[in-house]
């Protein structure tokens, strides 16, 4: 992870005037953590990692973590206390991403995972798994025309 933002990104003040549209921040209690988990079992790219913020990207769309330091002065962290599971009643979506070998990898990485990949009625083969702090990430694929 590189250490320092200014110079290997680009500043704070540049990256924030730069976002447009809809965005998602993510607080997670350790980037690396959650990066390791969303590069190795979902496939995602790291566009930038530090010991406090991540921009994680798929399929040209980009969304940020921020570790609970960097969020000292949030009001989302009283909401966030010890043991509590951050992404519930959340469904984060990667369409494009094979969620067989997906859901094969977060076993093997050791996550969980809450519903194998199956068949839904809405035309996509779908994983529930969940990440580290809780978030539930659904991988999905076109099924299988029969």
């Amino acid at each position: 992870m590189a250490e320092d933002r200014e110079s290997a990104f680009m500043s704070a003040d540049a990256y924030g005037r730069s976002l447009r549209g809809f965005g998602v921040n993510m607080l997670v209690r350790d980037v690396a953590r959650s990066v390791a988990f969303l590069t190795e079992v979902l496939e995602i790219e790291s566009v930038y990692a530090e010991r406090d913020f991540a921009v994680c990207r798929h399929r040209g769309h980009e969304w940020m973590l921020h570790s609970d330091a960097s969020y000292h002065s949030n009001p989302l962290l009283s909401l966030t206390g010890d043991g509590a599971i951050r992404g519930a009643g959340l469904e984060l979506r990667l369409y494009g991403v094979d969620p067989d070998a997906a859901a094969q990898r977060a076993e093997g990485g050791g996550h969980v995972v809450l519903q194998a990949a199956q068949d839904k009625p809405h035309g996509l083969r779908e994983a529930f798994i969940v990440d580290p702090d809780g978030y539930v990430w659904v991988p999905s694929v076109e099924k299988a025309v029969p």
